[in-house]
């Protein structure tokens, strides 16, 4: 049952010993502790879907984007990315039911009140440990508008540097060259 599952062992659960539980709610793993993800708005879901259909429509070979999809980080850690871009010739199909990490160029995250030292903390050091390139922040300006902030891992240190912060419109060359009007991305 579900509910035994909420209070770990000392060592925390591994995706092993939970994948065939039944939560009746979306969720982390965090540390081996099963953590509940906060309910989504419609604001970060219209933003989410716009932003990987901006990123698809945009892609060129060999890469590809798949929006919410749970990203093996090790056997205590799975966590949930708003959008992925990833090198689908790296991905044997058959191989695994997640991505390789190798195989992910760039993770989209787009910020909750609930989900924001998560999204600012956590996830980008998990990230960038793991040697995933790049790391967008998405966060919501005054006005409505999505704001993002464009990170690259430096390889000598092992952590994200901020490169950009794209208001209005989001413009750069990696993973591949992409141009998005934010404005576009929200119905006002």
């Amino acid at each position: 049952m579900w509910r035994e599952r909420m209070s770990p062992p000392s060592r925390g659960w591994t995706y092993e010993q939970i994948k065939d539980v039944d939560f009746p709610f979306d969720w982390d793993l965090v540390d081996g502790v099963i953590t509940p993800r906060p309910w989504t708005d419609f604001w970060h879901d219209q933003v989410r879907d716009e932003l990987a259909v901006a990123l698809h429509t945009a892609r060129i070979g060999p890469f590809s984007v798949i929006g919410p999809t749970t990203v093996f980080l090790d056997a205590g850690n799975l966590v949930r990315p708003d959008a992925v871009v990833y090198n689908r010739t790296a991905r044997d199909r058959a191989e695994s039911e997640f991505l390789p990490i190798k195989s992910i160029a760039l993770v989209v995250e787009v910020v909750l009140p609930a989900s924001r030292a998560t999204d600012l903390f956590r996830k980008p050091g998990q990230y960038a440990e793991k040697g995933i390139p790049y790391y967008w922040r998405v966060e919501r300006g005054l006005d409505n508008l999505p704001i993002v902030h464009e990170f690259h891992r430096d390889e000598e240190k092992g952590v994200y540097l901020p490169v950009a912060q794209h208001e209005g419109v989001l413009r750069t060359s990696v993973p591949y060259p992409v141009e998005i009007d934010l404005a576009e991305v929200v119905e006002l």
